[in-house]
């Protein structure tokens, strides 16, 4: 922390942002002979965000760092002083005379808003600590549920055995103090698994050994210590994309369509980072102690891998797997565009919660068809999609707003941003200056007296500039 002082000096140095700018100015067509010049961009620790041409390798051939070695050295100059600070990362927009005079623009993150694509900034939180209504949803009550007909104790235990003669298992005490630690009773196939083998992660000796564990079982196991209740806090939550996301579970679905659950128990993955779950809370159709795999592609639902631990550990898939094309046709999501649903109307179902309006290419839609809907919690529009911006003050419901920014300047030139909502977006396409999204940002923010994103200017000379 002692370094932070000099390292926001560094931020806040031209000299720091000068071969960025440079790269950014060298990449436009010279053709448009209009002065200023703008070009904007996002730079963090953990990547960057700049419109760029980049050289295309020849046929054949991978993209090498000596390809991008100009664009990584300018980059890192910014991402070194970022190193030694608090900041994440900054989107930042200069604008550039043909004299070289430029005034560059940073926008400091601020905690109610999320990271956006590359200038803009991401989602507006409105409410602090809010989330999404699917990351609130808890699993329905399933009294009737119970383990499937092929979960079998002692084949699976005596399969393991043969499979792992050597295995070294969890002693009793071991998996009481798991079941303290994790609030809930382990499944008995869960727990007669570890019983016969725990995985010696903590000894980079025996590899080896946790790969033939994994190879028994049908995943790569986690140590005992490593178990966690996948309850919807431990998935990836964020507005501008959770919002739109919907709970959905078909009447004859084996899994819960839920983002997280208290009964989904995480004891393993594939090796490519989505995890397996033994299921407490199954779908209507499901069984107790089944098998799960949560995709780290998707923020909401569960596949179902098989009926039973035992099962998975014998490669037997599940005897009616999940179908889901049921999902993909509920009216709970419905989404308004030339390729998709040809009108708001045909959208509108007392189920809906998540409505998008898209590229649209005919006359702008009206919102009268889903006023007074009882669950519509999100609307999403395109730019210019909107008959009269101001229906939107007749969804009361609405938790998540996301909009062009002139249908916001609509509503807040009226005060009619609605009181309900948690969160919400400024819909940007193209290449739009950054500044007055900024501004218009931080006006919603300040409804709420939520922080603003702050933005410092810095003044530089890059010299003539043909």
């Amino acid at each position: 922390m002692d370094d932070q002082p000099n390292s926001l000096a560094l931020i806040h140095d031209f000299a720091t942002w000068e071969p960025v700018l440079r790269l950014l100015l060298a990449d436009r067509p010279r053709d448009h002979g209009t002065w200023p010049v703008r070009v904007a961009g996002r730079i963090g620790r953990g990547g960057w965000s700049l419109a760029l041409n980049r050289p295309t390798p020849p046929p054949g051939r991978a993209v090498q760092a000596e390809d991008r070695r100009e664009e990584t050295e300018a980059v890192d100059r910014v991402r070194n002083a970022l190193a030694g600070t608090a900041v994440d990362s900054l989107a930042f927009t200069a604008e550039v005379e043909q004299s070289g005079r430029t005034a560059l623009h940073l926008a400091a993150p601020s905690p109610a808003v999320e990271p956006g694509i590359g200038p803009h900034p991401g989602a507006l939180v409105l409410v602090d600590g809010s989330v999404p209504e699917p990351w609130r949803r808890l699993p329905d009550p399933a009294p009737e549920a119970v383990p499937a007909p092929s979960a079998d104790l002692e084949l699976l235990e005596r399969t393991l055995r043969e499979r792992l003669p050597d295995a070294v298992g969890a002693t009793e005490e071991e998996i009481a103090a798991t079941e303290a630690r994790l609030g809930l009773a382990l499944p008995d196939e869960l727990k007669a698994l570890y019983r016969v083998t725990r995985v010696p992660w903590d000894d980079p000796d025996r590899y080896e050994e946790a790969d033939r564990i994994g190879d028994a079982v049908g995943c790569d196991l986690s140590d005992l210590g490593d178990l966690y209740v996948a309850d919807p806090a431990s998935r990836h939550c964020r507005w501008g994309s959770g919002a739109t996301e919907a709970v959905v579970t078909p009447p004859d679905a084996a899994v819960q369509g839920l983002v997280g659950s208290p009964g989904w128990i995480a004891f393993g993955d594939n090796g490519g980072g989505d995890q397996l779950a033994v299921d407490l809370t199954p779908g209507p159709r499901g069984h107790t102690g089944q098998v799960i795999l949560l995709s780290h592609e998707r923020d909401t639902g569960a596949e179902l891998l098989a009926d039973s631990l035992t099962d998975l550990v014998l490669g037997r898939p599940p005897a009616e797997p999940d179908d889901p094309r049921v999902r993909r046709q509920s009216p709970v999501v419905a989404r308004v565009n030339r390729s998709s649903l040809e009108s708001v109307r045909a959208a509108a179902h007392p189920a809906l919660e998540v409505l998008s309006i898209g590229v649209w290419e005919g006359a702008p839609l009206s919102l009268a068809p889903v006023v007074g809907l009882p669950r519509l919690r999100t609307l999403t529009a395109y730019p210019g999609t909107l008959a009269d911006p101001l229906e939107i003050k007749e969804l009361t419901g609405l938790e998540f707003l996301a909009l062009g920014p002139q249908e916001w300047r609509v509503l807040l030139d009226a005060g009619a941003v609605p009181p309900s909502l948690s969160a919400a977006a400024v819909v940007v396409h193209g290449d739009q200056d950054p500044l007055p999204i900024v501004a218009l940002a931080n006006e919603v923010l300040a409804l709420r007296g939520r922080p603003p994103i702050v933005r410092t200017v810095l003044e530089g000379d890059l010299g003539p500039l043909a």
